[in-house]
């Protein structure tokens, strides 16, 4: 099935239907900066990674996973690699039924091929007939499938998020539990319940995901895995590639290509 020319560009007024499709290929280091949209939207990655950053943290995205984010939610859209990407535009009032917080979901075969036949479409032929039946069924997939865990969650607390924040720029110089307390002005264990209350996990898990965040950003770009052990601090590339695969299952050679498989 071939996508309609009309869907490689965005439409030039307003569209009828309660979904619209767009598809685009985007170099690696575009940036999409802070910006927010009335209507919900669906990344769909085909080719290619990309990470989104949230005001709730940021969100990795790596080949043939998609991720939700709810209408008027900001976002800034980071293209790690030469990434093709196709796109769902739902209204507010059609998106109200589906879940208000962005999240990274896993694309089946049926939801893959769902996208790829309503995007046969030109948009005037999706407010009603075969697209349109073919739409409600996307949007009963989108809920039903669940979410994945590819987020690192930003505490909201200012001198806690600042402390976060630090980390993420740079995670191979995290400071140490009693150290990011004392940044904090809190002791070690009112430090930890924060910590865990705002993001989900210990200030040890949160480091750690940091670290693996950063390092599939790095290997997306195209970094060795001994190049990524050494700068985010691991003993050596085994320790790397040992914890990777006790958080994705596989070692991060085999990581894309698995992704890209699914």
């Amino acid at each position: 099935m071939a996508i309609h020319p009309e869907l490689h560009r965005l439409p030039d007024g307003p569209v009828l239907s309660p979904i619209y499709a767009y598809t685009t290929q985007e170099t690696a280091g575009e940036v999409t900066l802070l910006h927010c949209h009335d209507a919900a939207q669906l990344f769909h990655v085909v080719r290619g990674s990309l990470a989104i950053d949230t005001e709730r943290g940021t969100f990795f995205v790596p080949p043939e996973r998609a991720v939700w984010m709810p209408p008027r939610f900001a976002h800034e859209t980071r293209y790690l690699t030469q990434s093709e990407v196709r796109y769902l535009y739902i209204s507010r009032s059609v998106a109200a039924r589906l879940p208000q917080e962005p999240r990274i979901l896993q694309m089946t075969a049926l939801l893959r091929e769902l996208i790829l036949a309503y995007m046969t479409y030109p948009r005037a032929q999706t407010v009603s007939g075969p697209a349109a039946r073919i739409g409600e069924v996307i949007l009963d997939q989108l809920d039903l499938l669940p979410a994945q865990g590819l987020e690192l969650p930003l505490p909201v607390e200012g001198r806690l998020r600042g402390v976060c924040e630090a980390i993420v720029q740079d995670p191979a110089k995290a400071p140490v539990l009693a150290d990011a307390a004392a940044a904090c002005a809190l002791s070690v264990r009112s430090f930890e319940r924060r910590i865990q209350a705002e993001t989900g996990l210990s200030y040890r898990s949160w480091c750690r995901q940091a670290k693996l965040f950063r390092a599939l950003e790095l290997l997306a770009s195209g970094d060795s895995v001994s190049d990524v052990a050494f700068r985010l601090g691991y003993e050596g590339p085994s320790a790397f590639v040992s914890t990777f695969r006790k958080a994705f299952g596989v070692t991060p050679g085999r990581y894309f290509d698995t992704v890209a498989r699914s």
